[in-house]
């Protein structure tokens, strides 16, 4: 029997294909360009890849991925279904980050001591074996709000550069404010992270979202929160601070999605119609 194309339906953010007798829907939220969180639905009982590698899907269809900073901008998506099968090019929109360039910096004021780097490494692990943690929750779903009042101060990807030498990029949303002003849960979730004092990050939180996304809140004067608790949309789960290596009271709040950084100023377009 001939295959017919019954629907086809393509813009940047909807697709609607029709292979063999049965169609898969498929729609795109969220913007194509590096640091991206993207959310796309299909249906019930297909399964997904991306790049070859394979995507968790929920009961519902569901299918959350990300890209990163500097993610290539060639990116394959495939979709399928018994013998129906989607395959969407996904090209990504590249994206130019702030740099600083500062020479003539005292070695000694860049560079941490040993015993702070053994540290600071301890530390990371921590937070790596926390972001571990996956579920089924879908948090994600439900359109995000900001984490606390004031002005941005600092963005995703911007990056410094210190007597010639790159240093790491920044990859949260800065929320500059008053040491004290309250911060709340973005989405629903669970706590798998409270740290009052970590070395570069200070009063640490991390919250999962379901399938492998997390946030996470640095710098923070008070932590409301502890390991296991399930907080709301809009809960509060702490305050802004000055903690570890700030030089102000500010927020610097992150989206992760697994290992990948992902910028959280991009989340509102998840939820644009």
């Amino acid at each position: 029997m001939r295959r017919t194309i019954t629907a086809f339906i393509l813009s940047l953010c909807s697709i609607n294909v029709a292979l063999a007798d049965e169609p898969i829907e498929l729609e795109i939220k969220g913007p194509l360009t590096q640091g991206a969180l993207i959310l796309a639905k299909s249906e019930p009982g297909v399964t997904a890849t991306l790049n070859d590698e394979p995507l968790q899907v929920t009961e519902q269809g569901y299918i959350v991925f990300g890209f990163a900073r500097k993610a290539p901008l060639k990116n394959t998506l495939v979709i399928q279904k018994g013998d129906s099968r989607i395959t969407k090019e996904l090209t990504l929109t590249p994206r130019e980050y702030k740099i600083d360039r500062v020479d003539g910096v005292p070695q000694k004021t860049v560079t941490p001591d040993p015993a702070q780097v053994k540290r600071a490494r301890k530390e990371a692990e921590k937070v790596w074996v926390a972001r571990q943690k996956e579920t089924q929750r879908t948090d994600f779903l439900t359109p995000v709000v900001k984490p606390a009042k004031g002005r941005i101060s600092g963005v995703y990807g911007s990056q410094r550069v210190f007597n010639g030498e790159p240093r790491n990029p920044h990859y949260g949303e800065d929320i500059a404010g008053p040491t004290g002003t309250p911060i709340k849960a973005p989405w629903p979730g669970e706590v798998v992270l409270a740290e009052p004092d970590l070395f570069y990050s200070g009063g640490t939180i991390i919250i999962e979202h379901g399938y492998k996304v997390t946030t996470t809140y640095l710098h923070l004067s008070e932590l409301n929160v502890d390991v296991g608790d399930k907080v709301k949309q809009g809960e509060l789960i702490g305050a802004i601070g000055a903690t570890g290596r700030a030089t102000g009271p500010h927020l610097d709040w992150r989206v992760n999605w697994g290992n990948e950084r992902l910028d959280p100023a991009l989340l509102p377009q998840l939820y644009q119609d």
